[in-house]
Parts: structure tokens; sequence; C-alpha cells
């Protein structure tokens, strides 16, 4: 894993933020409060690669006009996809 430049970022919270993250990075999960704060700087990077990942399908969905299936069928697939997807691999 490449380890990218480190830079300084001064953030200005109150109080009961500052001791939030000095709990969290006390907690023995972080090493620091910097990586308390790079782990949630990440998390909000997924959650938004995520988000833009569904708005894709659903413009996708819109512009492919409408269906034929029946809701059955759109429930059955949906099914068959959810049990796959959820196997434990091995």
């Amino acid at each position: 894993m490449e380890v990218s430049p480190m830079t300084t970022m001064n953030v200005s919270i109150p109080d009961s933020m500052k001791l939030w993250v000095e709990q969290q990075a006390g907690s023995g999960r972080y090493a620091n409060a910097s990586d308390y704060v790079r782990h949630l700087i990440r998390c909000d990077q997924e959650r938004l690669a995520k988000i833009a990942n569904i708005q894709a399908l659903v413009t996708e969905g819109i512009e492919s006009g409408v269906g034929r299936r029946s809701m059955d069928a759109l429930k059955a697939t949906a099914r068959s996809r959810s049990r796959i997807s959820n196997k434990p691999s091995r």
C-alpha cells in the first residue's frame, strides 16, 4: 500500500467535538486524533461514491424507458440476485 505524503490542516471545532475525537483516539482503535479524522474522511468519501453509483443506476433506469416485465418477475430477479450476493465466500 502506497502512503501519500502528509500535510497539516488546522480545523476549529467546539470543545465537545474535540473531547469526542480524543475519546475515539484513546479507545485504542485509532493511533491518534489524526488517524480518527482520516478514517471519518475515508468513510465520507466511500459514502459519497456509493450515493453517486446509486444515482447513476437510477438515472440509467429512468432513461431505459418503461419496462415490460411484471412486478412478480422483477421481485424474483431481485431475490435471486440477493441470494447470490449474500452467499458466504469460501
